[in-house]
């Protein structure tokens, strides 16, 4: 049973990115799960030798006999408001170390308070918000300050030429109720009003007007971090082709199924008079996603954590040697740039 890794939501669309790169790595031991049983067998025809279980999260049996044995759970099955309690709760049952993609602030928040305890005692590693929202700009974060021991200010600029968003992220939008929490005066707020502001993306996303939206990544960055205030802002028209009914899914474009999406993240730090930047840009949010989570299962496997209980990617990995090791054709990350603030 080495290496056996359970996918929750492995037939979405993010799921078969994750699902594609853990076989690409030679990961062969998976077992393919999720709620519906028709398209676990239409994923099942693309990989004939892997395992398939539905389960459903209101029946703690059914979960745990699909995930029985499994060292890793992914959990690729949003809305994470609904999924990840009762997955988490399993994963604890069984021994099994956990990982989730959730962009929505609550959940996190609620995996923190509830199973930050037992997690810990047991020696079970649960990760949330390890995806592009919220793992990334943790990541990037991390590696920027990684020799600072207190930090003013983080902002994190994120432009997309465009979003085409999926099903899932739309259920995900409708779902999520709760509002927005950034991170100031060295506690969580909520979101006041702002007037919006223009960043400079540089090629390809160029000069976009930018709003701030608050994601998974305050809560994931002002866990670990000593920050006085994190601030996430998103291209004003990507929020727009997200809030528009008639946008169309993801279409792929290459070998990868990736979509033509480009994206750019800047995280900008401040301490005293000194300023630091440093940028990802790749192609596609949802494709990314998987080199990011298997790059961490990769860790978990061979003893590369920091530690064990309720954490973030930033915190339990060696984020500048996580980031350096990820495929340039999946992301490029720049060297830190440091200035002085006029």
């Amino acid at each position: 049973m080495k290496n056996r890794i359970a996918i929750y939501g492995a037939y979405g669309h993010t799921g078969k990115f994750i699902v594609s790169e853990l076989y690409r790595q030679g990961y062969t031991n998976l077992i393919l799960s999720g709620r519906d049983q028709e398209k676990l067998v239409l994923l099942n025809q693309e990989y004939p030798d892997l395992k398939i279980q539905a389960a459903s999260i209101h029946d703690p049996k059914t979960l745990d006999d699909a995930f029985s044995g499994a060292e890793i759970i992914i959990n690729c099955a949003g809305p994470y408001l609904d999924t990840a309690e009762p997955i988490i709760k399993s994963a604890l049952r069984l021994g099994s170390h956990y990982i989730d993609l959730t962009a929505e602030q609550k959940p996190v928040l609620d995996i923190f308070e509830q199973f930050s305890e037992q997690a810990k005692n047991d020696k079970i590693l649960i990760i949330p918000a390890s995806a592009f929202y919220g793992g990334l700009a943790d990541l990037l974060s991390t590696a920027l300050t990684h020799d600072w021991n207190q930090i003013d200010e983080i902002n994190v600029y994120i432009g997309l030429d465009s979003w085409h968003p999926t099903k899932g992220t739309r259920l995900t939008g409708d779902r999520n109720h709760y509002k927005r929490l950034t991170f100031k005066d060295n506690r969580l707020q909520e979101l006041e009003a702002s007037p919006s502001q223009e960043w400079d993306f540089k090629s390809p996303i160029g000069i976009k007007e930018v709003v701030a939206l608050p994601l998974s990544e305050i809560i994931t960055i002002s866990r670990h971090l000593n920050v006085s205030s994190v601030n996430t802002y998103l291209s004003q028209n990507s929020l727009n082709d997200l809030r528009n009914d008639d946008t169309p899914e993801p279409k792929a474009v290459d070998g990868k199924n990736r979509s033509s999406q480009q994206f750019c993240v800047d995280v900008v730090a401040t301490k005293d008079n000194q300023i630091r930047i440093i940028t990802a840009q790749g192609q596609d949010i949802y494709s990314v996603t998987a080199p990011l989570v298997v790059e961490g299962i990769n860790r978990i496997l061979s003893g590369r954590v920091k530690k064990t209980g309720v954490t973030t990617m930033g915190e339990v990995y060696d984020a500048a040697d996580f980031l350096q090791t990820l495929d340039e054709d999946d992301i490029q990350i720049s060297a830190i740039k440091e200035s002085q603030l006029n």
